[in-house]
């Protein structure tokens, strides 16, 4: 499957480039196998906007794929199949399971 992408908001701003600073917020979901329990978001207290180089391998494949695609200011769900996630190792501190499909709804803040 690969990634999918849902537009919830769609952006205004510029698409990002390989190799640029991307900062996002994200809620991520899926824990235990249930798309409906959340595992992780930059919104929880103590938690900030998470900063990535995009198009380098630093995040999952199912973030550089997908956010590539998005502009600043798009709020988007995307779906990631395990080899665009965690795959067989899963993530077990925060509850994913080995070959886990997971929902990632990221808000593009800004670009660098």
């Amino acid at each position: 499957m690969g990634v999918e992408k849902q537009v919830i908001r769609p952006g205004t701003g510029p698409k990002p480039t390989a190799g640029q600073n991307v900062t996002v917020h994200c809620t991520g979901f899926g824990k235990n196998r249930d798309l409906s329990q959340k595992f992780w978001s930059t919104k929880d207290p103590g938690q900030k906007p998470f900063a990535f180089k995009i198009g380098q391998g630093s995040v999952i494949k199912g973030w550089d794929e997908g956010v590539m695609g998005m502009q600043v200011g798009e709020v988007a769900r995307l779906r990631c199949s395990p080899d665009y996630a965690y795959g067989a190792g899963g993530f077990p501190a925060w509850g994913i399971q080995p070959n886990s499909v997971l929902d990632f709804e990221i808000e593009v803040i800004s670009l660098e």
